[in-house]
């Protein structure tokens, strides 16, 4: 069970360290190639879609496990301490804010009509006299 209290330890540490570099890519006093590789990391770090997928056995957990505290260390390394400093005292910040499930609900929801949306377009565009229709041969 001690293996299993470190990696939430870990995770916890990642998701804090992700949220800084969020802040770091947001902050002007960030060089502007460092903005850009910070903006990379943590858009990968909140995205939902992986590099290699996850269902893909070890190599999907290790892009996660390998990938993202590489890229998180770089930012952290090349952006300015002050940065660094600040940032991380915002992530902190905002870690201790409550969630909210209102947000989720309406992002949620947002997703939905988006997808009912496409799938609108997408059958008027492919079936612009409506669905197709078999004919009946009567004999």
């Amino acid at each position: 069970m001690e293996i299993l209290k470190k990696l939430r330890d870990a995770a916890g540490r990642i998701k804090h360290d992700a949220i800084t570099v969020y802040y770091v890519a947001r902050s002007g006093d960030t060089p502007f190639p460092i903005r850009l590789l910070a903006f990379a990391i943590a858009a990968y770090a909140f995205s939902p879609i992986d590099l290699i997928p996850d269902f893909i056995p070890v190599l999907g957990l290790l892009d996660d496990l390998i990938i993202l505290p590489l890229g998180i260390a770089l930012v952290i390394k090349l952006a300015p301490t002050a940065v660094i400093e600040s940032s991380r005292a915002r992530a902190k910040e905002v870690a201790k804010d409550p969630t909210s499930n209102l947000a989720a609900v309406v992002i949620v929801a947002v997703w939905i009509f988006l997808a009912a949306l496409l799938g609108h377009w997408f059958f008027n565009a492919f079936f612009p006299h409506g669905a197709p229709r078999t004919r009946v041969i009567e004999e």
